[in-house]
């Protein structure tokens, strides 16, 4: 969170330690995490438009308002739907990604609702986002209870089209500084072997979670259902990736998502 280190443990209290951590210790870069990004009263105001919009059921327990394209991932295929853009109590976030510097130029292409809640058992299994078409940085809000990003080292190489992520260029290199000239990002060999096979990323309330490198594409992330303590709402923010914004191919569908996405109704 401070120092782009890991220490060994399970606790997800001991980043306020900082700088006074114990035990052993991995440098683990490609975690941007924001402390009070969101004010209370700025959480409070997102929770009751949140639940004043009709939610729909999802997959383990959680509940969803999506605002995005239709993808079909294993098809590589994707069309406006019924995209309109985004809901307008929600346009301060994206006017606050533009005072971090890691998130220059981000363009929200896809913003996701997620409800946890213990009551439903809520959780979610390990997985990559998709490589063809959500771009490098993954960005999470996370809202009224503290919860756990939990890592685990991916080893199913014909998953997720991380195939595709030798095709485009990285848009941040490893300190999280934006670099649009740096080279694409190589994928680790599958068969690698690592010693911490497990790796906690504390989500502190009304914090901005941003995973890029490394962690987006080698490890696959999940939370557990004992990680989910009170009900819990996050935001989930996309991006395209950098083909589907090169004018030298044929993006039309592209194009005209990105004009939705200005979008705020």
């Amino acid at each position: 969170m401070y120092c782009n280190q890991a220490y060994s443990g399970w606790d997800m209290n001991v980043y306020k330690q900082h700088p006074n951590h114990e035990g052993d210790k991995i440098d683990f870069p490609g975690i941007y995490i924001q402390l009070d990004f969101l004010t209370q009263e700025e959480e409070q105001y997102l929770i009751e438009n949140i639940d004043s919009v009709p939610w729909s059921s999802s997959q383990s327990g959680r509940r969803k308002q999506n605002y995005g394209p239709k993808c079909n991932f294993k098809k590589k295929k994707i069309k406006l739907g019924t995209f309109e853009g985004f809901p307008s109590f929600t346009k301060f976030i994206q006017d606050k990604f533009h005072d971090v510097p890691i998130m220059k130029d981000f363009f929200t292409i896809e913003q996701c609702s997620l409800e946890y809640d213990p009551k439903t058992g809520a959780s979610i299994d390990p997985h990559i986002d998709d490589c063809w078409v959500w771009g490098e940085r993954i960005v999470t809000v996370n809202l009224m209870s503290d919860s756990v990003l939990t890592l685990t080292y991916n080893e199913r190489s014909n998953y997720y089209n991380l195939a595709c992520v030798n095709d485009y260029p990285s848009v941040v290199d490893i300190d999280g500084n934006f670099f649009p000239e740096a080279k694409s990002y190589c994928v680790k060999p599958f068969d690698e072997k690592v010693d911490y096979p497990v790796v906690r990323i504390p989500m502190p309330r009304r914090s901005l979670l941003v995973m890029y490198g490394s962690p987006r594409y080698d490890w696959e992330h999940q939370i557990f259902r004992d990680d989910i303590k009170t009900r819990r709402i996050c935001l989930a923010y996309r991006e395209f990736t950098p083909p589907f914004l090169d004018d030298s191919t044929d993006t039309l569908v592209a194009k005209d998502i990105l004009n939705k996405a200005k979008n705020f109704f």
